[in-house]
């Protein structure tokens, strides 16, 4: 009976050393593949903890030489958030505070060099639509209408269009375009929710141009009314 234990006990040995000499190193490997994925994965979330927290203490010293003006302070604790931590929400947040701090300070110039590097280092797509948003308000502001156009023109995130179309709207009325103003005017407040404030304003605006937007009915894109007259058969 012992011996009989024995070729049994042997058999699954040699079936077991012939596995592992077949597959031994795929395993190996496979395990250290996932073992690897593992410590990278917890690597990464501890580095963006780590970056997040770091990013964060610079933030709160932007955010103290801004209420202090200390303009000195505020733009080394800038700089140095866009150089090491860059690809964090802070480095947006902190464009948009210093943006701020420098229009009130008068100026302008570095007011819109901080919304440029938002611009041009989104972390995402909603920091860089109000980056150009904001920028597009300095520059009508000192008369650039064409730049404050091109700052418009790059596509962005669907959610910001009604406010792009307003703005655009508000550079074709101060260039005396009236009927194109009416038309950025309307699509702005046809894409804003029916509950958002601001579509009162819009609202007031069109009013104001002699329009009632919820009896305008569909906008009429440029050309289609042309092109519909030259397609109508004859007779």
């Amino acid at each position: 009976m012992a011996l009989q234990l024995d070729l049994e006990e042997q058999e699954q040995f040699d079936q077991l050393k012939h596995f592992w000499s077949r597959w031994g190193d795929y395993l190996v490997w496979l395990l250290i593949v996932i073992l690897g994925a593992y410590a990278a994965w917890n690597g990464w979330h501890y580095w963006q903890r780590r970056e997040a927290a770091q990013s964060a203490v610079l933030f709160e010293t932007v955010e103290r030489a801004a209420e202090s003006a200390d303009l000195n302070l505020m733009e080394r604790s800038f700089g140095d958030i866009k150089s090491k931590f860059g690809s964090t929400t802070y480095s947006n947040q902190a464009g948009f505070l210093v943006s701020k701090v420098y229009y009130e300070q008068g100026q302008s110039q570095k007011a819109e060099d901080s919304l440029n590097w938002v611009i041009k280092n989104p972390v995402e797509p909603g920091y860089e639509a109000l980056a150009r948003l904001r920028l597009s308000a300095l520059f009508i502001e000192r008369g650039a209408l064409q730049e404050a156009k091109t700052v418009l023109s790059e596509k962005i995130t669907p959610e910001f269009t009604p406010l792009v179309e307003d703005r655009l709207g508000d550079i074709d009325f101060i260039e005396k375009q009236t009927d194109s103003a009416k038309t950025h005017f309307l699509k702005a407040w046809s894409g804003l929710d029916s509950r958002a404030p601001y579509k009162k304003f819009l609202e007031a605006k069109l009013n104001a141009l002699g329009i009632d937007p919820a009896s305008a009915g569909p906008l009429i894109q440029p050309g289609a009314e042309k092109q519909n007259t030259e397609t109508k058969p004859k007779g």
